[in-house]
Formats: structure tokens, sequence, C-alpha cells
């Protein structure tokens, strides 16, 4: 607390020092009729590094980690539905035959079939009934590539 306070009044003391030198540039550059020289206080000066490291946090953010935490929603929504599946299949004896089955009329699970790409889960029951398998495209929407999310039943 005590630091804090004390870099703020540090930041004033020198944005009251640069004011003065700022005031004797602009009288020495109307003396001489020379255009007028961009000069920035230093608390712009630290407002603007602030905003490059924040800017820079932010790149690495989307870059590193956003595209993790769609693959981890992904993978629990997956989870998901081979849960809402088993369930399915002990109360009903079977796999159902199209995934948007297992929404039946809850609200909650509306969009449960669709991937945080927003592309549909790709499922497809085997010809025995006995298996599933159940995968997203990821994000390119194409199959059989390594950005693919698979379970198989």
């Amino acid at each position: 607390m005590f630091a804090e306070l004390l870099a703020e009044l540090l930041e004033w003391c020198l944005d009251i020092k640069f004011w003065f030198k700022k005031r004797k540039r602009r009288k020495f550059e109307k003396a001489h009729n020379i255009p007028k020289k961009t000069m920035w206080y230093p608390s712009q000066k630290l407002g603007v590094l602030y905003l490059m490291v924040m800017l820079f946090s932010a790149i690495i953010f989307m870059v590193f980690v956003f595209p993790n935490i769609k693959n981890n929603n992904t993978k629990k929504r997956l989870s998901k539905i081979v849960m809402l599946l088993e369930k399915e299949k002990k109360e009903i004896g079977a796999y159902p035959i199209e995934l948007k089955t297992i929404i039946r009329n809850n609200p909650l699970l509306k969009g449960i079939t669709k991937d945080d790409w927003k592309n549909e889960f790709y499922y497809k029951l085997s010809d025995d009934g006995l298996t599933y398998n159940l995968f997203s495209l990821g994000k390119d929407n194409t199959p059989n590539t390594d950005d693919d999310i698979t379970l198989k039943q």
C-alpha cells in the first residue's frame, strides 16, 4: 500500500517536472520559430508501455492458451455425450440411431451435439448396434486429420 502511494507520488513529481521542461521547450520553439516537437509525459509513456505489455500478453494467450480451451471444452462435451449414450443403452437396451435422440426435450442439452467450433459431432453406430464411433472434426472440419478429437466405443 505504501509502495503504491510512493510510486504514484513519484509519477506525479515526474509529470510536474516534465511540465516545466515542456513549457520551457514551447517558449524556445516559439522564440526561434521552429515546429513543435512531440513530447510525451512520463505517465503517458508508462501507459503506452502497459498497453504494449497487455497486447503482447493477449496475443500469447490467443496463440497458446485459447486453442486448448476449445479442445478441453469439446472433450468434456464428448464425455457427457458418452455418459448420455450409456444411459440411453442402459434404459432402452440399445444405442440411439441418431445423436440428436439423446437431447429429448431437455433445453439444457440443446447445444450438446456441437463442438466448440459449432460443427456437429460425427456419430456413427456400428452395423450390429453394439458400438459406435463418436468424434469431433476439430477446427479444420475435415475428418481423419491431426486435430480430430475422437472417442471410440
